[in-house]
């Protein structure tokens, strides 16, 4: 998505993917589990939104 880049803290940026691996694919940060969850999850495609931060803006 323009305008946003991966966290730059690549021990976080592990973390949250290790979550998203565990959860098949969705947002670690989310407790439904969804088509609208999927990462990047619709919230962040539509609204520029990350919850988990494993996306932020650039500078």
């Amino acid at each position: 998505m323009k305008g946003y880049c991966l966290n730059p803290d690549k021990e976080y940026v592990m973390k949250i993917v290790e979550g998203i691996y565990r959860k098949d694919g969705h947002c670690p940060c989310r407790l439904q589990v969804d088509d609208t969850t999927l990462c990047p999850c619709d919230q962040f495609v539509k609204e520029g939104v990350c919850k988990c931060n494993l996306f932020v803006p650039k500078k």
